[in-house]
């Protein structure tokens, strides 16, 4: 089975946006570029987790290289909702992240969930000599998505994705855990609503 690799190098637009109500949401990162249009669907926490660590690779970047990275973006930006149709090529199981010294630019790729990708997670990393083997070939048969970004749009796309996580229900106050239009079942006062 063949393997299509998205490349945006780099993009007209790139973020992270959502569909549908509040408790229902599904999490999208989507390129455009070229007369292109690719979305891929990912986790909330899968999102987070890509913004906090932007943030790690652009500071670090700082400090080996001698990047000059732009303010923190302090206006809105690109508040417009994701491009339609939104297709879900895959579904996004590994992130990866890299900064390209001889460019300056910052490269995400998005891979694609397999099976060999669940097997790996199960079993851990316990197996050292297998790991090798592993890593190497479930990747290569994977859909990609790869995107290639200046520090400025790297800072713009981690402020969206920030404001596109915290849009979602508000947490409980306390037991944290998010609250429906309804009110939920809180822990905290042994099942009653909230």
């Amino acid at each position: 089975m063949t393997h299509q690799v998205h490349a945006f190098e780099p993009p007209e637009r790139f973020v992270a946006g959502t569909v549908g109500p509040p408790g229902e949401r599904t999490f999208f990162l989507q390129a455009r570029g070229g007369g292109r249009l690719v979305s891929v669907a990912l986790e909330k926490v899968q999102v987070s987790l890509l913004a906090e660590k932007l943030e790690e690779l652009l500071t670090e970047a700082q400090r080996r290289f001698g990047v000059q990275l732009p303010e923190a973006v302090a206006s809105v930006g690109d508040n417009d909702p994701l491009d339609t149709p939104v297709d879900e090529e895959f579904r996004v199981g590994t992130l990866g992240l890299a900064f390209d010294v001889d460019t300056a630019t910052v490269v995400i790729e998005a891979i694609a969930a397999g099976e060999a990708e669940a097997e790996v997670e199960l079993g851990g990393d316990e197996d050292d000599d297998d790991d090798e083997d592993d890593d190497e070939e479930p990747d290569e048969d994977l859909d990609r998505l790869r995107v290639r970004l200046t520090p400025e749009a790297t800072r713009e796309f981690i402020e969206r994705a920030r404001r596109v996580v915290n849009a979602g229900r508000p947490p409980c106050p306390l037991c944290g855990q998010p609250l429906d239009p309804a009110g939920h079942l809180c822990p905290r006062h042994n099942g009653y609503h909230r």
